[in-house]
């Protein structure tokens, strides 16, 4: 193996699914897919681990084959985490530096950090990050890095993204039974958005949503800042559920029907008509576009009422993009943008060199962001011990380009 290259690992845990994407690293930076996978997966509910053995053997195996194809051996990565635990809260802090004459320095910034954090995030929670929207210096005018100037008072606003400690917790020991070392826990929305969107997108104001089988969740930009993540306990399997319920089928032949014959226009006349397993099927299409499109219509009625809550009902210039598995529905995007009276389109990462087309999907968005952060980890320069607290903020607020 070449010792110039080093290597990045993105691992997305989802409820159903897990996969995972490798990218070397040269020595002049060019990055290059070189292995994936996806596994079902099991022991996790709506987002979090409901025992640690089934996620831990489906990441393991899964691995095994991301292994072989990259010929790397994976010890650590970057991974996702999901669920309604995930929040953001709005927080500011202030600390005296010095005298006026005071030039700002590293530990400035973080002691800064620190007093915003301390006191307003619950113990029980775990900090995954600190996105600085601002500083101040003696009250004058944000700034967007104030390292290197002087003044005698700092102040900073920022958002913190937290996460239930035992969530976080279970989480890693179910990585830890597959022999990975949790390098950063990134909520799998905001892992998508950084493969899917774009500086000016999030300058302007744009909302992530990540459909996936448990969950749907939602992630608003504006400023070029991570604004608000929300996470939605239902997603496409769901819809599934629904169809096999309401069409008395199982869940196999449901799943059939959904991707073969539902879409978010809700067109076609003929009944439904198939065969699985020598057995034949016929459904009234009516009946079928019925239980879909009410199953549709609460999980976008709550995304709608995410974007309210968070303050950007009406007020995304971008509009949205849809991104994960329940995205490949045929026209969703149709549906979504009469539901949320927005623009709203598919995403999905690309770009990407080596074998990067293979993962140019909207299901791989998540595990190709985790692996883009994993990159920017690597390269990071160590600028000293980092508070207990912050656990990595301040570097995403001193580097713009590697923040949510």
């Amino acid at each position: 193996m070449d010792e110039t290259v080093r290597y990045a690992v993105g691992l997305d845990v989802g409820t159903e699914n897990v996969r995972a994407v490798v990218a070397s690293i040269s020595k002049d930076g060019k990055v290059s897919v070189v292995g994936y996978n996806e596994s079902r997966n099991m022991g996790m509910r709506k987002g979090i681990p409901a025992n640690l053995a089934g996620p831990a053997d489906a990441i393991d195996r899964m691995l095994g084959e991301v292994e072989r194809m990259s010929g790397y051996e994976i010890h650590s990565a970057v991974v996702s985490i999901n669920g309604s635990q995930i929040l953001t809260t709005k927080t500011d802090g202030m600390i005296a530096v010095g005298t006026v004459d005071h030039e700002i320095n590293e530990e400035d910034l973080y002691r800064v950090e620190d007093v915003a954090v301390t006191g307003r995030i619950p113990a029980n929670r775990e900090i995954l990050d600190v996105i600085p929207f601002g500083y101040s210096i003696d009250g004058g005018e944000t700034v967007r890095d104030p390292l290197g100037m002087t003044g005698a008072r700092l102040e900073m606003r920022a958002n913190v993204v937290s996460a239930l400690q035992p969530n976080c917790d279970n989480l890693k020991k179910a990585l830890e039974g597959a022999k990975v070392n949790v390098e950063r826990l990134v909520p799998s929305v905001v892992a998508g958005a950084r493969a899917v969107l774009n500086e000016r997108q999030k300058e302007n104001g744009i909302a992530v949503i990540d459909m996936g089988a448990a969950t749907t969740s939602v992630a608003v930009y504006e400023e070029g800042d991570l604004q608000y993540v929300g996470v939605i306990p239902a997603g496409s399997n769901n819809i599934t559920n629904d169809l096999a319920i309401c069409l008395e089928i199982n869940t196999d032949v449901a799943e059939e029907i959904k991707k073969r014959y539902v879409t978010g226009t809700f067109s076609g006349e003929k009944n439904i008509q198939l065969k699985i397993n020598r057995e034949e099927f016929s459904f009234e299409r009516e009946r079928v576009n019925e239980v879909v499109k009410a199953r549709l219509a609460e999980i976008f009625d709550k995304v709608k009422k995410e974007l309210k809550s968070a303050g950007y009902e009406k007020r995304l210039p971008e509009g949205a993009i849809l991104i994960g598995g329940g995205s490949k529905m045929r026209d969703i995007q149709i549906f979504a943008k009469e539901a949320l009276e927005m623009s709203v389109r598919l995403g999905a990462p690309t770009d990407l060199g080596g074998v990067g087309t293979s993962v140019e999907k909207p299901e791989y968005s998540a595990a190709v962001g985790l692996m883009l952060y994993a990159v920017e980890n690597d390269s990071r320069p160590t600028l000293g011990k980092q508070s207990k607290k912050s656990k990595g903020g301040f570097l995403s607020g001193l580097f713009k380009k590697f923040k949510f």
